[in-house]
């Protein structure tokens, strides 16, 4: 089957298009196509169409991709009426709405309130930190070496 379609050339960000009629399982990546009908420029608005060959390859069986009907539509080749290109997602209560379904509710999470006496709780013990936590002593601390001590006794044995 043919297909009237576009073919990318240009530069990255710079997008210019052949269009081209081609076989339909076979890419036009490579730039094998069957005959080239027109360009079209996004960037510019610049379009120059072979209508005698469009005509000749519709005639003959070639289906336009959806863009490229779009493209001759707005240029008077066809008379017919565009193409939703990108057509819009449904939302999924239009989806249940359409299929006669209720739409899910959410459930809703009831938090209690909390009461005075018990945020004062909470806070007395972040200060005084965690009941069974357990802080280091003076001991502990006088226990370490001190870093400086030991740099001077290695400096006295040298």
């Amino acid at each position: 089957m043919l297909v009237i379609r576009f073919f990318r050339v240009g530069k990255k960000d710079q997008p210019a298009f052949k269009i081209v009629v081609t076989e339909k399982e076979k890419s036009s990546v490579k730039g094998l196509f069957i005959e080239e009908v027109g360009f079209y420029n996004p960037l510019t608005k610049e379009k120059v169409l072979r209508e005698d060959r469009i005509k000749h390859w519709l005639s003959v069986g070639a289906q336009p991709s959806d863009t490229v009907h779009n493209l001759l539509v707005s240029a008077g080749l066809i008379e017919a009426k565009k193409i939703d290109v990108h057509k819009k997602a449904k939302k999924k209560e239009e989806k249940a709405a359409a299929a006669g379904e209720k739409p899910a509710e959410k459930p809703v999470e009831v938090k209690p309130k909390q009461t005075e006496e018990a945020t004062e709780e909470k806070k007395e013990e972040t200060i005084a930190g965690s009941p069974g936590e357990e802080k280091p002593t003076e001991k502990a601390v006088e226990q370490k070496p001190n870093q400086v001590e030991t740099e001077e006794k290695k400096g006295a044995n040298s």
